[in-house]
């Protein structure tokens, strides 16, 4: 019996229509003919998806009591006693009602697909194992719901049902998805804009690596060797030359000019591993590739351009980027090139852009770093094992009575050779070469005791050891040299980008980069020093180690950065090859002094700028919104001191009334001012404490009025750790501005829910709201957001809430208010060691 056929429907969310499709698809295959059936779907009550079950037949589904309650889930057996030849069974990562046969209803369409039925199923993209993490970080909320990635990456079909954020949440808003008691807290919590873009991007990327699996799988079944050009792979081939650069760039504008568009740069390395690429301009071009958004590949190729080949099809790449050859002209009779060679040889799928660039004909010999000194001792044993040695293994052969024959003692001479140049380098191996021709013509070729040689032969044999012992320690050599090379610039390499990243991540440490100096260098203190001119004494900067030097020629080892700076280092004397890495050490030192001052300097530029900004805003305050109250009070006042009129009971009480308003209102803008003061000087210390919200809330609203303002509390919150005197002033701030903006009838309504390890307060009004570019705005000192409304406050509201919810650990955001206006969100932390708290979102949310 063959197996059935796995289609999914794949969303982002609950609500982009992944049963509505299912559906659909369902209508389609009944119009064609085919027997379908509904063997599971829940609408939620949701019309237009109940609406699209008529005409279908359905399943009738079995019953199961737990606890007390009746649960209805998909009939397995009745299903597969009807034996259709399609079922539609909705909500993939479902866990069954226990009782069931199944503990998964993915386990349940396993036994359908296996008894040759076709099955078309959902599943959002949060539910999937291996994401759990990333939606838990995205949204805040745990899935309990999965589906092994496996069983979804096994479907035949995998067709993603899209819907941008947006469109989304105005769906929600219509109450096409949730009942209306549900929207606004939905729209609130999973269902926010950053919530719903990120949950879409991971769908978008999931099936797009499914979509690629695909294309490689039929590729390799179907043994397709050539380029199919679904998207531009881009392959540029590094020599570790400085042209590379220039052709990273080229091929990343190459690029951009198709969607989608991807650079994989590639540098061939000989399996030997004597290349004369630059480890340090290799590595250069391994960050610009980075830093571009490609992808850098290491690949060992002897046939330079057989390799660059075989990568580019094996990554199904559409171009090839190479640069001009650096050979000279008289260098073309060993070969057309690796350029001339891949154009030749990539066929009609693959282009070959050849690159112009300045290096282009002057040769391709690349700076290589200096072999390093090998040392007295090593050298010291080359010569003994060269000179020495072969006297010993004379004396040794002369008195054994034995005839080993002249092959044989010429092994062993070149044996003493090879060792000469693994211990001491080439002189000595060479002196060890020529030395044992003369050990061995003296004693071992007749006539013995002569240096000359009776049968000709012998002259072969010695003239041939001599060539073969110089060959073998010119080779042995250049292979230890290019060995210790190699570790040299591997550990260079390592400190550049150790270097490097430092700069990149912006660490401003010195202490910590002295540090890293003297474990590289093996000192025992590193000093930076530094003085303002030429005649003024050094100064120490900064300083590591035990001791310290006070001027950079009393040190081992001394380094100038600049004209008034130095890095002294005490402990040892360094060789030549050394100083290069500590000269990018010491450049990184200047870097980081500079960059520490430059900090210094723009955060005191900017506390002079805001104090002056602060200044000029407060002249302005003080002159209208400060004068208008006096205003009213010194009228008010003038008016009842006047003997010329006769003042009613009702006029007094007026009056009265208007200074008390301008009072509490000169009140409310002086204690705002000194806020902000408090806030701008660092003084406010919270005192934090376990608290209710239903405690501190509702004291905050003492300054709108009773009718103003809807209260939606829950009593089961779990407790915060906030400042209850400076929570109660950021709310009351928030809560007058909601009220202030907010139009006539028309209530602020305060919400809280627990999400996760904290606690939202929602502050929602129905005014006319913000745009998105001015939602920062609007919580900076003295900003009141279209500077239209004159006596509307100074605008210190908002900045003064930002500034307490911060101190407190917590934080002030604006978004939009569904349907319209703005809603200010306060966010605190919970009780330490309090449980995390899954909130209260509809049971549809898992499917």
């Amino acid at each position: 019996m063959a197996r059935g056929k796995l289609r999914i429907y794949l969303g982002a969310a609950p609500g982009v229509g992944k049963t509505y499709s299912m559906l659909s698809e369902g209508h389609r295959r009944v119009e064609r003919g085919t027997d379908c059936v509904v063997a599971f779907v829940e609408h939620h009550g949701r019309p237009r998806t109940e609406v699209m079950l008529h005409g279908l037949e359905q399943v009738p589904r079995r019953e199961l009591e737990y606890r007390g309650s009746v649960f209805t889930e998909m009939d397995l057996d009745a299903v597969l006693e009807r034996r259709p030849a399609v079922a539609l069974v909705d909500e993939l990562p479902h866990t069954n009602i226990p009782g069931s046969r199944n503990t998964k209803r993915w386990q349940d369409i396993e036994e359908l697909l296996a008894a040759g039925i076709d099955v078309v199923s959902t599943v959002n993209i949060q539910h999937l194992e291996s994401l759990g993490d990333v939606v838990e970080s995205i949204t805040g909320i745990r899935q309990q719901e999965t589906v092994p990635d496996e069983v979804v990456r096994r479907a035949d079909q995998i067709e993603l049902v899209d819907m941008s954020p947006q469109a989304l949440r105005r769906r929600m808003a219509h109450g096409n998805i949730y009942k209306p008691e549900k929207v606004d807290a939905a729209l609130s919590n999973y269902f926010r804009p950053g919530n719903l873009t990120a949950l879409r991007e991971l769908a978008l990327l999931w099936v797009a690596d499914r979509v690629d699996e695909y294309l490689t799988e039929y590729r390799s079944e179907h043994r397709v060797n050539t380029i199919w050009g679904s998207r531009e792979r881009i392959v540029v081939g590094l020599t570790g030359g400085p042209e590379g650069r220039t052709l990273i760039r080229r091929a990343a504008r190459l690029a951009e000019k198709g969607a989608g568009g991807e650079v994989l740069a590639v540098y061939i390395a000989r399996s030997d591993g004597l290349t004369v690429a630059s480890p340090k301009e290799l590595a250069v071009q391994r960050t610009l590739v980075e830093d571009l958004g490609g992808t850098f590949h290491h690949v060992v190729g002897d046939d330079v351009p057989t390799s660059l080949l075989e990568f580019a099809r094996g990554v199904n790449a559409t171009q090839i980027v190479l640069g001009t050859s650096r050979r000279r002209s008289w260098q073309y009779v060993f070969g057309p090139g690796v350029g001339a060679t891949v154009a030749r040889d990539s066929g009609p799928d693959l282009d070959v852009h050849i690159v112009t660039h300045e290096e282009a004909a002057r040769g391709r010999g690349l700076p290589v770093a200096r072999g390093a000194r090998l040392g007295r001792t090593r050298l010291l044993w080359g010569w003994l094992t060269g000179v020495l040695a072969p006297v010993l293994l004379t004396l040794l052969l002369t008195h054994l009575d034995v005839d080993l024959g002249l092959a044989n003692e010429m092994l062993l001479y070149l044996t003493l050779t090879v060792g000469a140049a693994l211990l001491g380098g080439l002189l000595p191996a060479l002196a060890s070469a020529a030395f044992g021709s003369v050990l061995i013509n003296w004693y071992f070729t007749p006539p013995i005791h002569e240096l000359t040689i009776a049968d000709p032969k012998n002259i072969v044999a010695i003239a041939v050891f001599f060539l073969v012992a110089a060959s073998v320690a010119s080779v042995v050599d250049l292979a230890a040299r290019r060995t210790h090379q190699a570790a040299r610039l591997r550990a260079e390499s390592e400190i550049l980008s150790f270097l490097a990243g430092s700069v990149l991540r912006g660490e401003t440490s010195l202490d910590a980069l002295l540090d890293r100096v003297r474990e590289t260098f093996a000192m025992e203190s590193v000093t930076l020093l530094e003085r303002t001119s030429d005649v003024e004494p050094w100064t120490v900067t900064a300083n590591v180690g035990p001791g310290t030097v006070a001027r950079p020629e009393d040190a081992d080892v001394d380094m100038p950065v600049g004209d008034h700076m130095a890095l002294a280092l005490a402990g040892r004397v360094l060789p030549a090859e050394d100083r290069r890495v500590l000269g990018a050490f010491a450049a990184q030192a200047a870097v980081v002094i500079d960059r520490r001052r430059l900090q210094e300097e723009a955060d005191q530029a900017r506390l002079y700028a805001e104090g002056d900004r602060i200044r000029t805003a407060l002249l302005a305050a003080v002159s209208h919104d400060l004068r208008t109250p006096l205003a009213s009070i010194k009228a008010s006042v003038t008016s009842l001191r006047s003997d010329d009129v006769e003042w009613s009971e009702a006029d007094e009480a007026e009056l009265l009334e208007g200074i008390e308003a301008g009072a509490d209102r000169l009140d409310h803008l002086v204690g705002n001012l000194l806020d902000m003061s408090r806030l701008q000087t660092g003084t406010v210390t919270p005192i934090i404490r376990e608290i209710d919200l239903d405690e501190v809330i509702p004291m905050a609203l003492g300054g709108v009025p009773e009718d103003s303002v809807v209260l939606d509390i829950p009593e089961e919150l779990p407790m915060v750790a906030v400042d209850a005197g400076l929570l109660e002033r950021a709310v009351a701030n928030v809560v007058e501005n909601a009220v202030k903006y907010s139009p006539p009838g028309e209530r602020v309504l305060i919400s809280a829910s627990a999400i996760a390890d904290r606690v939202e307060v929602r502050v929602a009004d129905q005014g006319p709201g913000v745009p998105d570019d001015a939602k920062d705005r609007i919580f900076a000192p003295f900003q009141r957001y279209g500077d239209a409304p004159r006596g509307a406050g100074v605008g210190l509201g908002l900045a003064v809430a930002r500034g307490f919810t911060e101190a407190i650990g917590g934080t002030l955001a604006a978004e939009d208010t569904p349907g319209g206006g703005m809603t200010m969100v306060i966010t605190l932390k919970l009780v330490p060691d309090h449980p995390p708290v899954s909130p209260d979102l509809p049971a549809t949310t898992i499917t």
